[in-house]
Protein backbone atom coordinates (compact mmCIF):
# COMPACT_ATOMS: atom_id res chain seq x y z
CA UNK A 1 0.00 0.00 0.00
CA UNK A 2 1.23 3.24 -0.75
CA UNK A 3 1.54 6.33 1.65
CA UNK A 4 -1.01 8.20 -0.25
CA UNK A 5 -4.00 5.09 -0.54
CA UNK A 6 -3.19 5.22 3.59
CA UNK A 7 -3.39 9.03 3.93
CA UNK A 8 -7.16 8.70 2.62
CA UNK A 9 -7.55 5.93 5.24
CA UNK A 10 -6.68 8.30 8.37
CA UNK A 11 -9.40 10.73 9.19
CA UNK A 12 -6.99 13.81 11.10
CA UNK A 13 -8.78 15.57 13.94
CA UNK A 14 -7.98 19.32 12.21
CA UNK A 15 -9.94 18.35 9.10
CA UNK A 16 -13.31 16.49 10.98
CA UNK A 17 -16.27 18.27 9.30
CA UNK A 18 -18.82 18.49 12.06
CA UNK A 19 -22.70 19.31 11.47
CA UNK A 20 -24.81 21.20 13.63
CA UNK A 21 -28.22 19.74 12.75
CA UNK A 22 -27.50 15.74 13.42
CA UNK A 23 -30.17 15.28 15.67
CA UNK A 24 -33.49 16.11 16.23
CA UNK A 25 -32.57 18.48 19.40
CA UNK A 26 -30.62 20.47 16.89
CA UNK A 27 -32.58 23.63 17.65
CA UNK A 28 -33.63 22.94 21.14
CA UNK A 29 -32.32 25.26 23.52
CA UNK A 30 -29.25 23.76 25.98
CA UNK A 31 -28.57 21.30 23.17
CA UNK A 32 -28.32 23.83 20.05
CA UNK A 33 -24.66 23.80 20.21
CA UNK A 34 -23.54 20.39 19.25
CA UNK A 35 -21.42 19.28 16.94
CA UNK A 36 -21.48 15.83 15.29
CA UNK A 37 -19.37 13.97 13.42
CA UNK A 38 -19.85 10.93 11.19
CA UNK A 39 -15.72 9.66 10.82
CA UNK A 40 -16.68 5.64 9.77
CA UNK A 41 -19.30 4.74 8.49
CA UNK A 42 -22.82 6.25 8.13
CA UNK A 43 -23.75 6.61 11.76
CA UNK A 44 -26.65 7.47 13.27
CA UNK A 45 -27.22 11.02 12.36
CA UNK A 46 -30.88 12.20 11.12
CA UNK A 47 -29.79 15.05 9.04
CA UNK A 48 -28.97 14.52 5.43
CA UNK A 49 -26.05 17.55 5.91
CA UNK A 50 -23.85 15.14 7.54
CA UNK A 51 -20.74 14.62 6.32
CA UNK A 52 -19.15 10.98 6.30
CA UNK A 53 -15.44 11.17 6.53
CA UNK A 54 -14.99 7.35 5.03
CA UNK A 55 -18.04 5.60 4.09
CA UNK A 56 -16.96 1.88 4.26
CA UNK A 57 -18.13 -0.39 7.65
CA UNK A 58 -15.68 -2.30 9.38
CA UNK A 59 -18.90 -4.06 11.09
CA UNK A 60 -18.98 -1.26 13.24
CA UNK A 61 -19.21 2.92 12.92
CA UNK A 62 -16.93 5.41 14.26
CA UNK A 63 -18.20 9.02 15.42
CA UNK A 64 -17.66 11.72 17.78
CA UNK A 65 -19.84 14.35 19.45
CA UNK A 66 -18.30 17.79 20.38
CA UNK A 67 -20.03 19.95 23.07
CA UNK A 68 -19.20 23.62 24.70
CA UNK A 69 -19.54 23.41 28.11
CA UNK A 70 -22.75 22.32 29.44
CA UNK A 71 -24.45 21.54 26.24
CA UNK A 72 -26.79 18.38 26.66
CA UNK A 73 -27.58 15.55 24.37
CA UNK A 74 -30.96 14.46 24.68
CA UNK A 75 -32.09 11.43 26.02
CA UNK A 76 -32.32 8.40 23.48
CA UNK A 77 -31.57 4.75 23.65
CA UNK A 78 -30.19 2.67 20.92
CA UNK A 79 -30.33 -0.97 19.50
CA UNK A 80 -27.09 -1.78 19.28
CA UNK A 81 -24.04 -0.85 21.31
CA UNK A 82 -22.91 2.80 21.84
CA UNK A 83 -19.31 3.07 23.45
CA UNK A 84 -17.45 6.22 24.10
CA UNK A 85 -13.98 7.73 25.01
CA UNK A 86 -13.76 11.14 26.16
CA UNK A 87 -10.62 12.62 23.98
CA UNK A 88 -11.25 16.32 25.88
CA UNK A 89 -13.20 17.90 28.32
CA UNK A 90 -14.66 16.69 31.25
CA UNK A 91 -18.15 14.58 30.52
CA UNK A 92 -21.10 13.50 32.69
CA UNK A 93 -23.29 10.50 31.25
CA UNK A 94 -26.60 10.03 32.88
CA UNK A 95 -29.38 7.74 32.34
CA UNK A 96 -32.98 6.30 33.39
CA UNK A 97 -36.38 7.32 31.87
CA UNK A 98 -35.99 11.45 33.27
CA UNK A 99 -32.45 10.98 33.25
CA UNK A 100 -32.33 10.68 37.17
CA UNK A 101 -31.89 7.25 37.41
CA UNK A 102 -27.94 7.13 37.79
CA UNK A 103 -24.70 8.80 36.45
CA UNK A 104 -20.75 8.77 36.22
CA UNK A 105 -18.23 11.77 35.14
CA UNK A 106 -15.67 10.74 32.96
CA UNK A 107 -12.43 12.44 32.34
CA UNK A 108 -10.09 12.54 29.67
CA UNK A 109 -9.16 9.06 28.52
CA UNK A 110 -11.81 7.17 30.63
CA UNK A 111 -13.79 4.41 28.32
CA UNK A 112 -18.24 3.63 29.26
CA UNK A 113 -20.25 1.21 27.51
CA UNK A 114 -23.65 1.94 27.97
CA UNK A 115 -25.81 -1.17 27.51
CA UNK A 116 -29.09 -0.92 25.44
CA UNK A 117 -32.45 -0.12 26.34
CA UNK A 118 -31.31 2.79 29.33
CA UNK A 119 -32.47 5.95 27.81
CA UNK A 120 -28.93 7.98 28.02
CA UNK A 121 -27.58 11.44 27.66
CA UNK A 122 -24.41 13.01 27.98
CA UNK A 123 -22.99 16.59 28.73
CA UNK A 124 -19.93 18.62 28.87
CA UNK A 125 -19.21 19.54 31.92
CA UNK A 126 -15.28 20.92 31.93
CA UNK A 127 -14.74 24.21 30.93
CA UNK A 128 -14.23 24.38 27.41
CA UNK A 129 -15.14 22.77 24.20
CA UNK A 130 -14.75 18.87 24.60
CA UNK A 131 -15.38 15.59 22.45
CA UNK A 132 -16.23 12.18 22.87
CA UNK A 133 -15.33 9.62 20.41
CA UNK A 134 -18.02 7.00 19.97
CA UNK A 135 -18.35 3.43 18.33
CA UNK A 136 -21.77 2.67 17.21
CA UNK A 137 -22.42 -1.26 17.24
CA UNK A 138 -22.93 -2.88 13.40
CA UNK A 139 -22.36 -1.85 9.79
CA UNK A 140 -26.19 -0.37 9.43
CA UNK A 141 -26.42 2.16 12.66
CA UNK A 142 -28.74 4.62 10.72
CA UNK A 143 -32.09 4.69 12.10
CA UNK A 144 -30.83 3.32 15.55
CA UNK A 145 -31.49 6.19 17.74
CA UNK A 146 -34.72 5.85 19.51
CA UNK A 147 -35.62 9.39 21.64
CA UNK A 148 -37.43 9.98 24.33
CA UNK A 149 -41.12 11.02 24.05
CA UNK A 150 -40.73 14.26 25.55
CA UNK A 151 -37.56 15.11 23.37
CA UNK A 152 -39.47 14.73 19.88
CA UNK A 153 -42.14 17.21 21.65
CA UNK A 154 -39.62 20.01 22.53
CA UNK A 155 -38.10 19.48 19.27
CA UNK A 156 -41.08 20.14 17.26
CA UNK A 157 -42.11 23.41 19.07
CA UNK A 158 -38.44 24.84 17.72
CA UNK A 159 -39.09 23.85 14.14
CA UNK A 160 -37.57 20.84 13.58
CA UNK A 161 -39.81 17.51 12.99
CA UNK A 162 -38.61 13.61 12.67
CA UNK A 163 -40.03 11.37 10.20
CA UNK A 164 -41.17 8.06 10.34
CA UNK A 165 -37.77 7.60 7.91
CA UNK A 166 -35.53 8.74 10.61
CA UNK A 167 -35.27 11.70 8.60
CA UNK A 168 -35.11 15.37 9.81
CA UNK A 169 -37.26 18.01 8.34
CA UNK A 170 -36.58 21.72 9.81
CA UNK A 171 -39.46 24.44 9.61
CA UNK A 172 -37.09 26.81 10.00
CA UNK A 173 -35.89 26.23 6.43
CA UNK A 174 -39.69 26.09 4.70
CA UNK A 175 -39.11 22.17 4.66
CA UNK A 176 -42.33 20.00 5.62
CA UNK A 177 -42.88 16.43 5.29
CA UNK A 178 -43.49 14.79 1.92
CA UNK A 179 -46.99 13.53 1.13
CA UNK A 180 -47.97 10.13 2.66
CA UNK A 181 -45.01 10.44 5.41
CA UNK A 182 -46.12 10.44 9.00
CA UNK A 183 -44.35 12.17 11.87
CA UNK A 184 -41.89 9.72 13.74
CA UNK A 185 -44.38 8.41 16.65
CA UNK A 186 -43.98 8.66 20.15
CA UNK A 187 -42.92 5.73 22.23
CA UNK A 188 -46.23 3.89 23.63
CA UNK A 189 -46.80 3.36 27.36
CA UNK A 190 -46.04 -0.25 26.70
CA UNK A 191 -42.74 0.41 24.92
CA UNK A 192 -41.50 3.00 27.17
CA UNK A 193 -42.07 0.14 30.09
CA UNK A 194 -39.50 -1.59 28.49
CA UNK A 195 -37.08 0.47 29.11
CA UNK A 196 -35.49 -0.08 32.25
CA UNK A 197 -33.77 1.95 35.09
CA UNK A 198 -30.65 1.74 36.73
CA UNK A 199 -28.58 2.50 39.30
CA UNK A 200 -25.23 3.99 39.23
CA UNK A 201 -24.07 1.11 41.29
CA UNK A 202 -25.28 -1.37 38.58
CA UNK A 203 -23.51 0.31 35.33
CA UNK A 204 -20.00 1.66 36.65
CA UNK A 205 -18.23 -1.09 38.13
CA UNK A 206 -19.11 -3.57 34.73
CA UNK A 207 -19.10 -0.62 31.99
CA UNK A 208 -16.67 1.99 33.05
CA UNK A 209 -13.27 1.69 32.26
CA UNK A 210 -10.76 4.34 34.01
CA UNK A 211 -7.68 5.74 31.92
CA UNK A 212 -5.67 5.56 34.87
CA UNK A 213 -6.16 1.93 35.32
CA UNK A 214 -5.67 1.28 32.22
CA UNK A 215 -2.23 2.69 32.14
CA UNK A 216 -1.43 0.83 35.35
CA UNK A 217 -2.48 -2.60 33.74
CA UNK A 218 -0.94 -1.59 30.20
CA UNK A 219 2.85 -3.13 31.04
CA UNK A 220 3.04 -6.11 29.50
CA UNK A 221 0.86 -6.58 26.94
CA UNK A 222 -2.11 -4.02 25.42
CA UNK A 223 -5.27 -4.00 27.66
CA UNK A 224 -8.57 -6.17 26.57
CA UNK A 225 -11.25 -3.15 27.39
CA UNK A 226 -13.75 -4.46 26.01
CA UNK A 227 -14.74 -8.35 24.49
CA UNK A 228 -15.66 -11.60 25.86
CA UNK A 229 -12.28 -11.39 28.89
CA UNK A 230 -12.13 -7.99 28.75
CA UNK A 231 -12.15 -5.50 31.66
CA UNK A 232 -16.03 -4.89 30.22
CA UNK A 233 -17.16 -8.06 29.49
CA UNK A 234 -19.43 -7.68 26.29
CA UNK A 235 -19.74 -8.95 22.98
CA UNK A 236 -21.55 -5.93 20.69
CA UNK A 237 -19.70 -7.17 17.47
CA UNK A 238 -16.23 -5.36 18.11
CA UNK A 239 -13.71 -5.65 20.66
CA UNK A 240 -11.47 -2.45 21.93
CA UNK A 241 -8.13 -3.11 23.14
CA UNK A 242 -6.10 -0.02 24.71
CA UNK A 243 -2.19 0.55 23.50
CA UNK A 244 0.33 2.66 25.30
CA UNK A 245 3.95 3.04 25.31
CA UNK A 246 4.89 0.53 27.10
CA UNK A 247 3.07 -2.27 24.88
CA UNK A 248 4.28 -0.93 21.68
CA UNK A 249 2.88 -3.23 18.72
CA UNK A 250 5.47 -5.33 16.88
CA UNK A 251 4.98 -6.23 13.28
CA UNK A 252 1.66 -8.71 12.79
CA UNK A 253 -0.81 -9.66 10.66
CA UNK A 254 -4.56 -10.00 11.01
CA UNK A 255 -7.55 -10.15 8.55
CA UNK A 256 -9.90 -8.22 11.18
CA UNK A 257 -10.92 -4.99 10.40
CA UNK A 258 -9.13 -2.92 12.71
CA UNK A 259 -9.54 1.12 13.60
CA UNK A 260 -6.55 2.56 15.30
CA UNK A 261 -7.84 6.02 17.56
CA UNK A 262 -5.53 7.96 19.01
CA UNK A 263 -5.89 9.69 22.60
CA UNK A 264 -2.54 11.07 23.74
CA UNK A 265 1.15 11.15 22.08
CA UNK A 266 2.22 10.38 18.79
CA UNK A 267 2.44 7.01 17.02
CA UNK A 268 4.44 5.37 13.75
CA UNK A 269 2.18 3.44 11.97
CA UNK A 270 4.56 1.59 9.67
CA UNK A 271 4.08 -1.02 6.62
CA UNK A 272 5.92 -2.35 4.04
CA UNK A 273 5.28 0.28 1.62
CA UNK A 274 5.92 3.59 3.92
CA UNK A 275 4.83 5.32 7.53
CA UNK A 276 2.57 7.18 8.55
CA UNK A 277 2.35 9.56 12.21
CA UNK A 278 -0.77 9.40 13.97
CA UNK A 279 -1.69 12.47 16.28
CA UNK A 280 -4.14 12.81 19.34
CA UNK A 281 -7.48 12.55 17.89
CA UNK A 282 -7.10 11.01 14.44
CA UNK A 283 -8.42 7.73 13.26
CA UNK A 284 -7.00 5.46 11.11
CA UNK A 285 -9.24 2.24 8.80
CA UNK A 286 -6.05 -0.69 8.18
CA UNK A 287 -6.61 -2.33 5.93
CA UNK A 288 -6.93 -6.27 6.35
CA UNK A 289 -3.87 -8.08 5.90
CA UNK A 290 -1.26 -5.54 5.59
CA UNK A 291 1.74 -6.29 8.14
CA UNK A 292 1.75 -3.40 10.46
CA UNK A 293 3.55 -2.41 13.55
CA UNK A 294 2.69 0.71 15.59
CA UNK A 295 4.97 2.33 18.21
CA UNK A 296 5.41 5.31 19.73
CA UNK A 297 7.31 8.84 17.57
CA UNK A 298 8.61 10.34 20.53
CA UNK A 299 9.42 10.03 24.20
CA UNK A 300 6.14 10.42 27.18
CA UNK A 301 2.88 9.56 28.12
CA UNK A 302 1.17 7.69 24.97
CA UNK A 303 -2.12 5.46 24.33
CA UNK A 304 -4.86 4.49 22.18
CA UNK A 305 -7.19 2.56 21.67
CA UNK A 306 -7.38 -0.28 18.82
CA UNK A 307 -11.00 -1.55 17.49
CA UNK A 308 -11.49 -4.59 16.00
CA UNK A 309 -14.72 -6.39 14.37
CA UNK A 310 -15.36 -9.79 15.50
CA UNK A 311 -17.88 -12.69 14.55
CA UNK A 312 -20.27 -11.72 17.75
CA UNK A 313 -23.57 -9.96 16.38
CA UNK A 314 -24.16 -6.72 16.97
CA UNK A 315 -26.62 -7.42 19.50
CA UNK A 316 -27.85 -5.55 22.84
CA UNK A 317 -26.41 -5.60 25.92
CA UNK A 318 -28.03 -5.71 29.51
CA UNK A 319 -26.90 -4.05 32.39
CA UNK A 320 -29.00 -6.62 34.65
Amino acid sequence: MTPQAMAARIVRYGELIPCKTAFIDAHTPGSDQKENFTIIGGGVSESADQHVHIKETPGFNIGAAGQPPYCVNSLHTHRTAEVFFVLSGRWRFFWGRQGDAGDVVLEEGDFINIPTHLFRGFENIGTDYGMIMAMLGGDDAGGGVIWAPEVIEKAQAHGLVLAETGKLYDRKRGETLPSGVKPMPLMTAAELATIREAPTAAIVPRFVARYQDMMALAKQQPVAVLGAQALIKDRPGFSVDFVNQHTPLAPYNTQRHEVLMVLRGHWQLSWDGGAVVLAPGDTCLVPTGLARSLSPSMTGEASLFRVRNTDDAAGATHWD
